[in-house]
């Protein structure tokens, strides 16, 4: 995955490698899910879930660093790392749910956008065209939320610090949900752009 911090420039080569760090990482990710899942919901260890739900919104990050900054990005990588974000995403904010800490109407609007992204794919692949490429956008999306989701864990408890910790969560929050829906509709406008491109034309 790439990193949202990092520079632009030009685009590193893409491996077919499998066995490589940025490629463990967002393994790790994914193994890591149903153990935040097990110790939020089965043991109600909100302390040690928090701990998972941070390593695990780490790995998102470091990825793409040492993917970009040691040429380690391989094809794998460039389709396990997303589908991996969407589940944690996904998982985490249900679980969050569930257990009392993140309303239902916030997961219903992120739900919204990606029931919306997902129709857009499909229209897509009715024209031929593979999915666009992940924004710049999207992915500050998607660190915000990170960020926001292990905080609002935190500060899910009674107490001045407690209020305090879920303030920051719910900016990291709202930041995440407006850039979500923002990068939903740069990818529309991005999508209509090459429907409507004249056939045999190429993507700029």
């Amino acid at each position: 995955m790439g990193d949202p911090g990092m520079p632009s420039g030009p685009e590193p080569a893409v491996s077919t490698r499998v066995l490589t760090l940025p490629n463990a990482l967002t393994l790790l990710r994914l193994v890591l899910i149903p153990v935040f899942l097990w110790l939020l919901l089965v043991r109600h260890a909100e302390l040690e879930a928090f701990w998972v739900l941070a390593v695990s919104a780490a790995t998102d990050w470091v990825d793409g660093v040492v993917a970009r900054r040691y040429d380690l990005v391989s094809r794998l990588g460039q389709t396990l790392d997303p589908v991996a974000d969407r589940l944690f995403v996904l998982t985490t904010m249900l679980g969050l749910m569930v257990h009392g800490v993140v309303p239902w109407w916030f997961v219903a609007l992120l739900l919204a956008r990606d029931l919306w992204g997902v129709t857009e794919m499909v229209r897509l692949r009715r024209h031929g065209l593979r999915t666009l490429p992940v924004s710049f956008i999207g992915k500050a999306a998607t660190f915000a939320l990170l960020t926001a989701f292990p905080l609002m864990l935190l500060g899910h408890g009674p107490g001045t610090p407690a209020a305090v910790v879920r303030a920051v969560a719910w900016a990291f929050a709202w930041w995440g949900a407006g850039l979500y829906w923002l990068s939903a509709i740069m990818y529309y406008i991005q999508a209509q752009q090459v429907v409507r491109r004249p056939s045999g034309e190429e993507a700029p």
